[in-house]
């Protein structure tokens, strides 16, 4: 199977490229971005064909793409990918907007191709095991979710609103509400949240909490914030607290990790001897295509959490609870 990349702009395109040249049913062949610097020197590396020009990428005989554009870019790098048939793995937000993710997943649709979003966490062992503890009744009724996904400020496009669409909202309520989604097979219905920008001179918010309660009550916390410094051992943490009716269980996703010493780079740092989350998205994601079944996480999937993180705006905004209404 012959899979290509649109952008290397997230920083996660470096890990699912490594992944797709260490497949035994894939064939990485072609790279496209509009940096061509960066693409050209990623065509090296991984040692494929490069393309300043999308029509022309497009036109190769691909089954397969990766997308991993800026945010904003997502849309139209989706709907052409569509329509020249290939099969898709979009690197989350799925979209900025609720009505962008709702043509997105309309356009696969009509072309018949799919729509996977690439939430990784749900790959994790720890994460799929504590879905079973939940879906086993032991916990019994779930009543609350205290969660968080702090991180390190990323810079770049990330901190840029026309290219991201916000700032440490867009960037981690996803993970987590992808989660709570696939954990509890619920969805939102009010949505509190209070945004600001403490840490670092930049245009977007980079701390905040997300106040949730879902369709059955159950209540839910996000904490999304840029918190982490600079010197932080590690990118930043996945948590989860779940209390139920009859107990409670803990949840970190990215425990598993040696502490490095690292005296030539004067700095300490968390490496990761867990399962590859990264690994276990795009291995599920080639098995997807080649039984032609639905993705483990669906445009829908990526869409209801859009439609979160653009009630926490509309809240923080006005200060108010949004109250989420689906037809």
């Amino acid at each position: 199977m012959k899979v290509g990349i649109i952008s290397f702009a997230h920083m996660h395109a470096v890990s699912y490229a490594e992944h797709l040249t260490k497949h035994a049913d894939v064939e990485l062949t072609a790279i496209w971005d509009e940096d061509i610097e960066r693409g050209s020197m990623m065509a090296e590396r991984f040692n494929c064909e490069y393309y300043s020009n999308l029509t022309s990428f497009l036109q190769t005989d691909l089954a397969a793409v990766v997308i991993c554009s800026e945010n904003a870019n997502h849309k139209k790098h989706v709907i052409e990918a569509a329509k020249a048939k290939k099969h898709i793995l979009c690197e989350k937000p799925i979209s900025t907007n609720v009505m962008d993710a709702q043509e997105m997943i309309d356009i696969c649709k009509d072309h018949g191709v799919i729509l996977q979003v690439a939430f990784p966490v749900r790959f994790v062992p720890a994460v799929q095991k504590v879905r079973e503890v939940i879906r086993s009744g032991v916990l019994g009724e779930i009543v609350a979710v205290d969660a968080t996904n702090h991180g390190q400020m990323p810079g770049g496009w990330f901190v840029q609103k026309d290219l991201s669409g916000g700032g440490a909202a867009v960037d981690h309520i996803v993970h987590v509400m992808d989660l709570i989604r696939w954990m509890l097979d619920e969805e939102v219905k009010n949505v509190y949240a209070e945004l600001d920008t403490r840490f670092y001179d930049i245009d977007v918010e980079d701390c905040g909490i997300v106040t949730l309660e879902l369709e059955s009550g159950t209540i839910v916390t996000i904490d999304p914030s840029w918190s982490r410094p600079k010197t932080f051992p590690t990118w930043g943490d996945v948590t989860m607290e779940i209390v139920g009716v009859k107990g409670k269980i803990s949840l970190d996703a990215f425990k598993q990790h040696l502490v490095l010493f690292n005296d030539q780079q004067k700095k300490v740092q968390h490496i990761g001897w867990g399962d590859d989350m990264d690994l276990g998205l795009v291995n599920d994601f080639i098995d997807c295509i080649q039984g032609m079944r639905i993705p483990s996480v669906t445009g829908e999937d990526g869409l209801r959490t859009v439609e979160v993180v653009q009630a926490a705006y509309q809240s923080a905004k006005g200060k108010s609870t949004i109250t989420l209404i689906r037809e």
